[in-house]
């Protein structure tokens, strides 16, 4: 039997997910680019699973369905990582260009991120939201905290230390910088701190993953398999 509900938005890589599924949750993951399903598999041994969604969450009657489909369910946490190209500051060169094609490009853009978290306030669980150094600071509100993979490093056990699907791309125990705002609520406690050895000077890792494919954008934008862990550790207290 499941322990709750987890729920994860404009989430492909499913590895926020995994400490909860682990731990005998039922995650159910949210993308445009899962193929259409939905597909449920089991994770661990104790009852967890994984199911994927095909949805386009960018438009308003995918969030009154999920409402309708979730409210007065056991949903315990929920999570999302809206996409960020067009509102992080490190793409801002391109900024010009795209409102001249597209005006409220960016408006749109922060509005999907707070229909997320209108969604899971709707369900009265807590939740958090996550974006690198975004305009989502000054066109919503002021991230409630910020992070760097390497800090949740620790985290990680020794068997756990290499990276089980991009050991080449990410660094073991996510030693690596990258500035990420979190905008929470619900209850959201944020994990303490155990940072691993980064190296010196700035990251490189991005480098490693050159170009604009998918793949590559999927791979730069997973979850920190530290700071997963920590987040579960940390908040399945208030999800019993």
């Amino acid at each position: 039997m499941s322990k709750g509900i987890v729920l994860s938005l404009y989430d492909f890589t499913g590895e926020a997910v995994r400490p909860w599924a682990l731990a005998g949750y039922e995650c159910h993951i949210y993308d445009i680019q899962h193929p259409y399903g939905p597909h449920k598999q089991r994770v661990g041994s104790k009852g967890g699973s994984i199911t994927t969604h095909r949805k386009d969450l960018h438009r308003t009657e995918t969030f009154e369905g999920l409402l309708r489909e979730y409210e007065g369910k056991p949903v315990v946490f929920g999570m999302a990582f809206p996409v960020c190209t067009d509102m992080a500051v490190s793409g801002a060169a391109h900024f010009k260009r795209k409102a001249e094609a597209n005006p409220s490009f960016q408006m749109d853009a922060v509005g999907y991120a707070v229909d997320c978290a209108d969604f899971f306030e709707a369900l009265g669980v807590p939740y958090f939201i996550e974006n690198p150094v975004s305009v989502l600071a000054t066109q919503w509100r002021k991230p409630d905290y910020n992070f760097h993979p390497y800090q949740y490093g620790e985290y990680l056990e020794d068997h756990e230390a290499v990276h089980p699907r991009w050991p080449d791309y990410i660094a073991d125990r996510d030693a690596y910088t990258k500035k990420t705002c979190l905008w929470t609520g619900g209850g959201f406690v944020m994990p303490v701190k155990i940072p691993t050895c980064k190296p010196t000077g700035y990251s490189t890792q991005h480098l490693k993953l050159g170009g604009k494919s998918q793949r590559t954008k999927d791979i730069r934008s997973a979850t920190p398999r530290g700071f997963a862990k920590a987040i579960y550790e940390t908040n399945r207290e208030a999800a019993q």
